[in-house]
């Protein structure tokens, strides 16, 4: 008996392709495969969506059986909302969402000014917060209309051999070692990818001194939709909506941690900001450090690397998920040139690479940028009257530019 693994590619090329193994999961016969992408996070349900929109049959392994419950990312930014649309998906995040169309700076008791997204151009004036796990959720729903066959969860990648003619991967499902081989494979596992080790890329960077708690609580404050921003002395609190009357706080703090509780977060919110959280019910606590890293290359001949796999920044600024979206779009472009037009590989993928770097610089800086205004200050009026003058001048529409990830590819910030 053999079983089959078919991967439909009528649309692609007129020559039938197809998998064949053994039982005991051994390869006994390769065709010529379509899109293989390891990782079915947000980029890599993202990038499966978008390549599926355009008749290009593609095979998701995931290694979690189960989606996480939990959300470190919320924040869904314009030029994300437009690769969204592609696919049909945008109204639906924007109805499940909170829509955040300002965010205020506070500084000792006092409103330093408001950062109004209504100056962004249009169509999307403003960031959806939602968090994580339901966009993952919402994207997975919609990859599976378009091939329901596409996913795979449970199925961890172990190994890459790029040695014949096409990648091959192996994987482990259900207690069986399988094999697949694609036309190319796209590594969106993380910034502890499989595939990036595999294809012997170095992942370069450093960790930052920064270190963060965070949890969401239901609401009690007076800001509805918008967000706010604490410069406190002692550090930066962060206070954004989410959807069923609940907030995000995110706190600066000296050391870094492996977790944090309820006790330490409504704690430090009382002290820094003189409001307590004590009554309100807590859903998710957590702790983390903030990093930068870069992969020296991202691609290596049909092999190619996207999300976390690809570059990591640091979450402040909600840039992470929204960066590998935006590199999703432009590979899902490179994927096609390869697949529909002929183009050689590794001229495709130089040309992503050279696109998402330079994004991934950009937002490196960003980054640090949100960082530094974060930290403890030497002179705390002297940064609060830097802030309020900023968010009074002309450059308010700038900020909002930049906060909202406008012109990641073209401004040198």
């Amino acid at each position: 008996m053999w079983e089959v693994v078919v991967y439909a590619t009528a649309r692609l090329s007129p020559r039938a392709a197809c998998l064949i193994l053994g039982l005991d999961g051994q390869l006994v016969m390769s065709g010529h495969c379509p899109v293989l992408i390891v990782g079915g996070g947000p980029v890599g349900l993202l990038l499966a969506c978008l390549l599926g929109e355009r008749g290009i049959t593609v095979r998701v392994l995931e290694r979690e059986g189960q989606p996480s419950p939990h959300s470190r990312a919320i924040g869904i930014h314009p030029p994300s909302l437009e690769l969204m649309a592609r696919i049909g998906l945008a109204e639906e995040l924007v109805e499940q969402g909170v829509v955040v169309r300002r965010g205020h700076a506070i500084a000792r008791g006092r409103r330093l000014g408001t950062l109004s997204f209504e100056t962004c151009p249009p169509p999307y004036r403003f960031v959806v917060s939602l968090p994580q796990a339901r966009t993952e959720r919402l994207l997975a729903r919609r990859l599976e209309r378009i091939d329901a066959a596409a996913l795979r969860r449970g199925a961890e990648v172990t190994e890459l051999d790029l040695s014949g003619e096409r990648p091959e991967v192996t994987f482990l499902a259900e207690g069986r070692t399988h094999h697949a081989a694609a036309e190319l494979v796209l590594g969106c596992d993380g910034k502890r990818s499989v595939v990036r080790r595999a294809a012997g890329i170095e992942f370069e960077g450093r960790a930052y001194r920064d270190a963060f708690v965070m949890g969401d609580f239901d609401d009690d404050t007076a800001h509805g939709p918008d967000a706010a921003i604490y410069l406190h002395p002692e550090g930066l609190i962060e206070c954004f909506p989410l959807p069923g009357g609940r907030r995000r706080w995110v706190l600066a703090v000296d050391d870094a941690r492996p977790a944090t509780d309820r006790a330490e977060i409504t704690g430090l919110v009382r002290r820094r900001l003189g409001h307590d959280l004590g009554r309100t019910r807590d859903h998710w606590v957590s702790a983390f450090g903030v990093e930068h890293r870069l992969a020296r290359a991202m691609q290596r001949g049909r092999v190619a690397l996207a999300g976390d796999a690809a570059h990591v920044v640091s979450p402040l600024g909600g840039q992470g998920m929204n960066l590998g979206w935006l590199g999703a779009g432009l590979l899902a472009d490179a994927v096609e040139r390869v697949l529909r037009q002929g183009a050689p590989p590794t001229v495709a993928l130089a040309g992503y690479e050279r696109r998402i770097r330079a994004m991934a610089r950009r937002a490196t800086r960003r980054a640090e940028l949100n960082m530094a205004l974060g930290r403890r200050p030497h002179h705390p009026a002297l940064r609060d009257g830097i802030v309020s003058a900023l968010l009074a001048l002309p450059t308010r529409r700038l900020l909002a530019r930049l906060f909202t990830m406008r012109g990641l590819e073209r401004w040198p910030l």
